[in-house]
Order: C-alpha cells, then sequence, then structure tokens
C-alpha cells in the first residue's frame, strides 16, 4: 500500500511532512490511442499495465513529470485507489519515494530504486526502538548533492536537504528517537519521517532491547554477512547486474579516450634487454602432457632449488604474454589497435603491463625491470635496493615463503584501455584478467620445471614508486613469484607440499607489522 499523509504529522503544530512519488527519470510512459494499454520504459525493459483507468494513467503521468503529492492524484472512490496503489506496488521498482515538507521548496530526502525488486514499506518505529546506520552504509557526492549507498539495500537515498544529512550523520551509534531529535535539534515528528525514509531503503537498522548500549541489530550477528566487508560487499554488488542501475559497457562518447590509450605501452627509457625466443614446434614436442602439467601445477614457496636463468624467464613471457599479432578494429573515430596474446582477454583489450622484479637471474642484474611483449624484451628502469628489498618483502610474506623469490613478476593495469568501453564492470573485469594470466603463467612455468606462486596480495604504493607509473591511471593489480622447481617436487613425483615454515622468525614479523600497521 501507498499510505497517504500520516496521523502523526498532522496533529503536531510542526509544519506538515508529506509523501512525493515519481518515476525514476529513465522512464518513458506512452498511452496508446485507444487506452487499452499503457507501456512504460524502464531500465529494467519494458512494463505493460492493460486496460488502465482514468485514475492510473493521469497518475502515471504526471510521475512521469516529476514528484507529486500522492493525495493530489488518487481519487476518492475506494475501489479506484486501490486499483492506483497495486499499479504503483508492482512498479516499485521505477517509483521513487520522496519526503516533502511544507516549509521548503523541494523534497528532504529521495529514495530512487536501484534495482528490479525494490520494495518500500514505511515502517511504524516507537519512541524507545533502538536504531542505528548500517555498517554497510556509505555517503558521497554525486552531482552537487549527497547520496546514501548500502550493497544490501536496493535504493539509493538522496539527502537534499542538510537537515537529512545531519540525522545521518548522529545515527552513527545506536540511539532513540527522541534523543535523535534532541541532538539534531528537529521535532520529533519530523525526524521520525526522515528516519522511516532510512529505514524503507535499507540504510538504517532497528534494534531489538529497551537501551542503545545493550541493543541487539541484526547484521552485527548475522553469519551470512560476516564474511564480508563494506567495501568487498560493495565492490561484489556493484561489479554484477541486479543491485544497482549503474551504467555497463561503453561510456558515452564524449568519455571515450581508447584512441590515447596505445594497445602497447610505450617502451620506457633505459638500458634494453633482448629475451630468448624459443622455437615454438621444439616446445611441443619437449613439452609434458597437458594433463600431467595440470596435475603437477600448484603454487611452490621453497625457493631454495636455484634461480631461473634469462633464457627461462624469456620462454616463459614469451609462452604466456607477448603479442602474437597487432589488428585494427573499429571505423572513423572510434577504430583502434588490439593484440592478440597466449592468454584471453575481453575485446581484446589486454590492458595489463608485467614489470619484473629481479632478485638472482642468471643473466640478468639485480633490478626492476618493464616488459615489453610487443618486442619481447626487458628494460632496466629502476636500481634502487631499497624499493627492490621492499617489493620482494612484501611477495615473501604473501606466499608464506622462508626467503626472497628469485624472481617476482608484477602486472599493473592501465584503467584508460579498458574502462572506456567497460565502464561499471571494467575493474572486475581486469581482475578476471590477473587470475587468467596467473594461471597461464603458472601452467607454463610448470611445464618449464620453474616453481611459481600466484600471490594473494601486494603493496600498490610500493609498485607505483618502483614501477614509475601514476597512480591511479595505472595501478598495480597481481603479482607472481618465480623459482626452480624443487627435485622432490619433480613433475613426474608429484608430491604434495608441505605447509611452509617461517625460519626467519624476525624478519617475517617485521615485514608483517609494516604490511598490517
Amino acid at each position: 500500500m501507498v499510505p497517504g499523509r500520516s496521523q502523526e504529522t498532522v496533529v503536531t503544530s510542526e509544519p506538515v511532512s508529506y509523501r512525493l512519488c515519481s518515476l525514476r527519470e529513465d522512464v518513458m510512459v506512452e498511452v496508446d490511442g485507444g487506452g487499452d494499454f499503457i507501456m512504460l520504459t524502464t531500465h529494467w525493459g519494458d512494463a505493460t499495465i492493460a486496460q488502465p483507468t482514468e485514475a492510473v494513467r493521469e497518475s502515471l503521468e504526471r510521475m512521469s513529470l516529476g514528484p507529486v503529492r500522492l493525495d493530489n492524484v488518487l481519487p476518492r472512490d475506494p475501489a479506484e485507489r486501490r486499483r492506483v496503489e497495486r499499479v504503483l506496488e508492482l512498479l516499485n521498482g521505477v517509483v521513487v519515494h520522496s519526503l516533502g515538507h511544507e516549509e521548503m521548496s523541494g523534497p528532504v530526502l529521495s529514495a530512487v530504486p536501484i534495482a528490479r525488486r525494490a520494495r518500500f514499506i514505511l515502517p511504524k518505529i516507537e519512541r524507545h526502538r533502538p536504531i542505528k546506520l548500517s555498517k554497510f552504509a556509505a555517503m558521497r557526492a554525486s552531482e552537487g548533492e549527497l547520496v546514501l549507498e548500502s550493497p544490501l539495500a536496493r535504493h539509493r537515498l538522496i539527502l537534499h536537504r542538510p537537515i537529512a544529512s545531519q540525522v545521518v550523520t548522529l545515527l552513527g551509534r545506536a540511539t532513540v528517537l527522541p534523543d535523535l531529535a534532541a541532538a539534531a535539534n528537529l521535532g520529533l515528528p519530523m525526524v521520525r519521517e526522515i528516519v522511516s525514509y532510512l529505514v524503507a531503503a535499507g540504510m538504517v537498522l532497528i534494534g531489538i532491547g529497551d537501551s542503545p548500549t545493550s541493543a541487539r541489530f541484526a547484521e552485527d550477528n548475522d553469519p551470512l554477512l560476516a564474511p564480508w566487508t563494506h567495501h568487498e560487499l560493495l565492490f561484489h554488488s556493484r561489479s554484477r547486474i541486479g543491485r544497482h542501475d549503474n551504467p555497463l559497457g561503453a561510456m558515452p562518447s564524449d568519455m571515450r579516450q581508447i584512441q590515447v590509450a596505445p594497445a602497447v605501452k610505450p617502451v620506457p627509457d633505459g638500458p634494453r634487454f633482448p629475451l630468448y625466443r624459443p622455437t615454438l614446434a621444439e616446445l611441443a614436442a619437449m613439452d609434458p602432457p597437458f594433463t600431467e602439467v595440470i596435475e603437477a601445477n600448484r603454487a611452490i614457496r621453497d625457493f631454495s632449488a636455484g634461480d631461473p636463468t634469462q633464457q627461462q624467464l624469456g620462454e616463459l613471457l614469451f609462452r604466456a604474454a607477448r603479442v602474437r599479432s597487432m589488428t585494427q578494429v573499429g571505423q572513423d573515430d572510434l577504430s583502434y589497435l588490439v593484440t592478440d596474446r597466449p592468454y584471453p582477454s575481453v575485446a581484446d583489450r589486454y590492458e595489463l603491463d608485467l614489470y619484473v622484479t629481479v632478485n638472482s637471474c642468471a643473466g640478468l642484474s639485480r633490478g626492476i625491470y618493464h616488459y615489453d611483449p610487443q618486442g619481447h624484451a626487458l628494460t632496466l628502469i629502476n636500481r634502487s635496493e631499497t624499493e627492490l628489498a621492499e617489493l620482494l618483502d612484501v611477495a615473501m610474506v604473501a606466499a608464506g615463503s622462508r626467503q626472497r623469490p628469485p624472481v617476482l613478476i608484477t602486472m599493473t593495469a592501465r584503467m584508460a584501455r579498458f574502462a572506456c568501453s567497460y565502464g561499471g564492470i571494467a575493474y572486475s573485469t581486469v581482475l578476471e584478467h590477473v587470475g587468467v594470466l596467473q594461471q597461464t603463467l603458472h601452467l607454463v612455468a610448470t611445464a618449464m620445471g620453474l616453481a611459481p606462486c600466484a600471490l594473494a596480495f601486494g603493496d600498490s604504493e610500493i609498485a607505483s614508486d618502483a614501477f614509475l607509473i601514476d597512480w591511479p591511471a595505472e595501478v598495480s593489480v597481481g603479482e607472481i613469484a618465480l623459482g626452480v622447481r624443487p627435485e622432490v617436487d619433480s613433475l613426474k613425483k608429484n608430491r604434495p607440499l608441505e605447509m611452509p615454515c617461517f625460519t626467519d622468525t624476525k624478519r617475517h614479523v617485521k615485514v608483517t607489522d609494516k604490511l598490517l600497521y
């Protein structure tokens, strides 16, 4: 049901607040010539209302023009009123609910549905019940206004007036309505109205108990939410369709900058070292069977068996990450180059670049190198022992190893190469590409008798400084450590690895503390 004006706001001496409804700005309402149906074109698809009454047609047409007070559009006849209300319930996914106030020219706040299954039901909140802002809610600026969002909510709250944002900020800790009204220096009925909208939109929780200090809130002990932090759940909800209305796919033409994001990053200045190019026919004849490689593929954290050679590193990069060919696609201003490489990438964008940190590798001096996938060569870009040591120490901890890896390969992403055509899901897709490249490197390294170990994390600040890149135009997104495979873990024996033990305890504790604190 869509209630009208609450009784409490009517009987008080305060200026009256009231409920406004409108359709999302992207909804188009079309009435056929005979009036047999109304077609609504929405973000979620088309909706048809058959045999609409005059009241239904007038309500939807007025709501498509902006917020309207329901008392002014709902018919007095009870049966007709219920029919309009039922139609609005069916269209909950596109109906914007706003709180108006007679002393203000515009709404106080608006709850905008961002999912097809959005539902908006105003609760009755008793004055003694504890209330608190959800720990998953976050406030940000958007198009000149403050917006409140949560990955758990199917509405976005637009806080049009300062009193709305004031109430939100005071809900950071549990409280009750009378105390909240006193702290905000606002009347209790107005505060109750604002909080009821926040609850209906999924931003504020109603607790159990009579005291805010001892109140229990559902999300605090929910086993389904326990594995999630705020930013991870928000990232998940925004990188899949269904729980948001953010644009996906190509960005507006004036935001496309594909032409300034080259298919291959220009080679930086520095000494250049061409890498070994193996013969693919010989590799095919010498490699172990694919099934054997798959079964032997695992993360190896023991780097004590020796150091890889420049030739092995060249073979690995050639087989896993080189540019095989380049092709021009598109037309006119939207034409651009794409590349073909050994691992897959959505639309052949290949936004990932590789940096190689060499601790000990026969044929290469210690240092930090950039890999040119087109020329198949390394360029020495940084000789800093401090930054090299920091990168290797982080890798050691991330691998759970007892020593620094001989070689560390870091993946970075040039976001302008990808986000221009995959806005909204760009970064999540980049991370999928990282997994694909890590797997490709892992399999090739395993087939070569090397010891690969994909890492779960890296330090973006250290990487930005060490690789001389401009964050966030180019960001580090993944790592893989590399050594020589121990004889006891050769492809033929496939013996499971033991759990890692840390012999250098002082160094491990020191590096871990630096990472965490």
